[in-house]
Order: structure tokens, then sequence, then C-alpha cells
């Protein structure tokens, strides 16, 4: 029996003439191309192992067996117990001047245990819901490496409930909640959800970082006193981690605020990001800003460096699943402005 060989591929005219080209070569994959530059450009250093520890000691730490959680468990209960005493003092007082006296703060103390028990479920339903979206990062992570379609699907599913009260989110939702049915793989599923639904999230994340490090500069370099530039810091870099956390789904209170800054502060401390690297001061020194620029206006510079950095570790923290399409972005391409001496011209 002969056999003969497979054709080569080969590309026709629509008129039905044969082209001259025999051999078809196959249109380069947008989104393939993409992720392999991601992959290139991300480095080895373990950033999203960096960010599920911070995440593992703030906001998604369960327990409260530790001297520091026992010292405050203890200091809270007291105050709540020396509080109650105080306040059935209270009305024991307005009772022995005029019963409708004591009715009267008998009804506004139980307006106040009202609102307060009200505060303390929203608190709790703040907390929950931050977790919620840190363990969604975790185990989208874990989903996309091992490529597991049902673990991509279901998590897909959450990501997309977590936006429904937004309307400007409506498109990707139903993109991605069409798609979640169709494609089979998980890793390719994780992607398309990331670059539909996360990555427009990302842009106004990096907007509110790049405005809040333009703001710092200009204040640290006009103010009067370090006093000033010390609360304003402190005060834009709050703003700053609660809106990147309400853009990115959480709505965190006092106390998940206080979760929330425990992660960001760990996520700084264990990529060292409080510090500026070499890289970054020789690119300011090479636009000659320590030369040329009053030293006010340097203090600026490097005041909305750190206020950059504080929010690209809350952007990390905060998004619901790693960088995968796309490389994380740096302080060099979110606030390029700083770099370029004229910070302030740029307001």
């Amino acid at each position: 029996m002969n056999q003969t060989a497979p054709r080569r591929p080969q590309v026709f005219r629509i008129d039905g003439q044969q082209s001259d080209e025999t051999v078809f070569e196959e249109a380069p994959d947008a989104y393939a191309e993409e992720a392999r530059e991601a992959a290139r450009a991300r480095d080895d250093t373990g950033d999203d192992a960096a960010v599920i520890d911070a995440q593992k000691q703030g906001v998604i730490r369960r327990s409260l067996v530790s001297w520091g959680g026992l010292f405050w468990s203890a200091l809270s209960a007291l105050l709540l117990m020396a509080l109650g005493l105080w306040f059935t003092q209270l009305i024991e007082d307005m009772f022995a001047r005029s019963p409708g006296l004591g009715y009267a703060g008998l009804a506004l103390a139980a307006l106040l245990i009202l609102a307060l028990l009200v505060l303390l479920v929203r608190e709790l339903r703040a907390i929950m819901r931050q977790r919620h979206i840190a363990q969604m990062h975790i185990d989208i992570g874990e989903a996309r490496a091992s490529d597991d379609t049902r673990a991509a699907r279901k998590l897909m599913r959450d990501l997309t409930a977590l936006y429904d009260a937004r309307p400007g989110t409506a498109k990707a939702r139903a993109r991605v909640n069409r798609l979640t049915g169709e494609i089979v793989d998980g890793r390719d599923l994780i992607d398309i959800a990331e670059r539909e639904l996360v990555s427009p999230l990302d842009r106004k994340v990096t907007a509110e970082i790049a405005s809040a490090a333009k703001r710092v500069s200009v204040v640290t370099a006009v103010s009067p006193r370090a006093l000033v530039d010390v609360l304003f810091v402190a005060g834009q870099s709050v703003r700053l981690i609660r809106r990147i956390s309400g853009i990115y789904g959480g709505r965190p209170g006092l106390l998940g605020f206080l979760k929330l800054l425990k992660s960001v502060t760990a996520h700084l401390a264990i990529t060292g990001g409080m510090a500026i690297g070499d890289s970054l001061v020789q690119q300011v020194l090479g636009h000659g800003i320590a030369a040329r620029l009053s030293a006010r206006l340097g203090e600026g510079v490097l005041n909305g460096l750190l206020t950059t950095r504080i929010g690209l570790s809350a952007m990390a923290v905060c998004r619901p699943m790693a960088f995968s399409v796309k490389p994380a972005p740096g302080v060099g391409d979110v606030a390029p402005f700083l770099f370029s001496g004229s910070g302030s011209d740029n307001t």
C-alpha cells in the first residue's frame, strides 16, 4: 500500500486561484503574547507569596491567642464593664430624681445599645467581606497554578457576584459569566476574568495612587511645618488605603481598616517597600532632581514616592487575584511625574 506524503497547508485567493505562497503562517495570538510578556516581566522573588503572607498576618488572621490579642481583649472587656456600671448608676440617679427622667434616660440607653449592635454587625460584615476577598486571592492563585477548571468556574462566579451592585461592571460580568460555562481551561478562564473585570479596576486604583502622590508632593513642598507634612501624609495614606479597598470590593470599617492596615504594613516590611531601591535612587538622581530642586521640593518627591509605594502595597493586598495577565505596576509606572522634576507642574 502506497503512502502519500501529507499535503502542506496552502493559502488560496478568494477568486479560487492558488496563491504563490504555500505555507500558511498562523497569526500570533495577542492574548498569548501578552501573557508571555507578563511572564517574562514577572520576577521570581515570590511577590504573590509575600502578598499571601501579609494577608495572613492581618486580613485573614483568625487567631487572637497572642499577648497583644489578650491585652486588647482584656482592656476592651474592662472598658465595657466600666461603661456598663456607669450607665447603670446614671439611670438609677435619673429615676431617683424623676421617674419620667429615668424612663427617658433608659430609652436613650436602649437606642445607644441598638446603634452599637448595628455598628458591630456592620464591622463584622466588613471584616468578613475583606477576608473573603483575601481568601479568594489565595484560591484563585491555587486554581490557576493547578489549572483546575471546576474551582476556576466557582471562583469566577464568586468574583462576578462581588461586583453585582456596580452597574459599570455589568458588561464585563455578563461576558465572564457567559464564558464560565464555555471555556474548559481553568487558567484561560481566570486570565479572561482578570483582563475583562479586574484590569479596569486596576486603572482606577492607579489613578487614585497617582492623585494621592501628587497631593502629597505638592503639600510637602509648600507646607511651612514638618508636622503638617507628617499629618497630611498619614491622612492621605489612610484615605488611599480605604479607597483602594473600596474599588476592589471591600468596605472596611474601623476594625476592618486596622486589620487591612496591618496587612499593608506587613507587605511593605516583607518586600522592603519602605526603602527606595538603588535603581530608583539612580533614576531620580539621573534626572538631576537632587542638583536642581530645593530641599523642600526634594522632600515632596520622597514623600510622593512613599505614598505611591504604600498605595501599591494596598493594591496588592486588596486585589482579589494576583497579577497574571500583566505584571504588577511599579512606582515609575504609576507616578512617572515624580522622576521628571515637575511633579508640581502636573497638578
